[in-house]
């Protein structure tokens, strides 16, 4: 993986701990979606964890679903490059849902 991704790795794994349920949330939806196209070719359903975890640090950056998807495509693009990416369009579906898990969990109460 390259780039430089928010957060460290032991604020990743407290939060990750703190929201459980949040964190598996983020994880299905972003592999359901798969945004960069890792799991269609036979990644492990871990495979995401990293980008799981740096967009639940971020949560409480967004202030709507537009906002999320500039995050969660800022975090994949610091995870794996801009070009391996792709355009910030492809991350708004995933990022709606996550917004909406995001709302449901009791936003700020809960990450």
């Amino acid at each position: 993986m390259m780039g430089g991704p928010k957060g460290t790795r032991a604020e990743r794994h407290r939060l990750k701990q703190a929201h459980p349920q949040l964190f598996r949330d983020i994880l299905e939806i972003l592999n359901r979606h798969d945004p960069i196209g890792l799991v269609g070719i036979g990644a492990p359903d871990d495979e995401y964890e990293p980008e799981a975890g740096t967009i639940l640090a971020r949560l409480d950056e967004a202030r709507s679903a537009g906002e999320l998807e500039r995050i969660v495509h800022e975090e994949f693009v610091s995870w794996f490059s801009e070009e391996i990416a792709g355009p910030r369009s492809r991350y708004e579906e995933a990022a709606r849902e996550v917004w909406g898990v995001w709302e449901t969990s009791g936003r700020n109460a809960d990450a």
